[in-house]
């Protein structure tokens, strides 16, 4: 990724926080983070692209937040017990997934 290109990336992560939508180019279904399975080790938060930057701490648990969350594969092949799926049936993030977002994304 070019440093030209990593601003832009940034802009749109925060364009997509200010506007808490999806990117709708995005093909593929968001993540999600089965948290009875998951050991809270913090590798897909990590492994997450920072132009993405859709898995927060949750304080005991960590959450995609699927607006963010593009659909690439990053976080599954960094999760060491495998509990990171595909969610066809995501629903909105609520106010208390939000609050946990950092903002701007150059915090990150």
């Amino acid at each position: 990724m070019s440093e030209n290109a990593l601003p832009a990336d940034r802009s749109a992560r925060s364009e997509r926080i200010a506007a808490r939508t999806r990117n709708s180019d995005w093909r593929k279904p968001p993540r999600r983070i089965e948290t009875a399975e998951c050991i809270t080790c913090d590798s897909c938060l990590r492994g997450c692209p920072a132009e993405f930057g859709a898995i927060v701490d949750r304080g005991l648990d960590v959450v995609i937040i699927p607006e963010l969350c593009s659909g690439c594969p990053a976080c599954v092949l960094e999760c060491p017990v495998d509990c990171i799926y595909v969610d066809e049936d995501w629903s909105p993030s609520d106010d208390s997934l939000w609050n946990l977002v950092e903002f701007p994304a150059e915090t990150r």
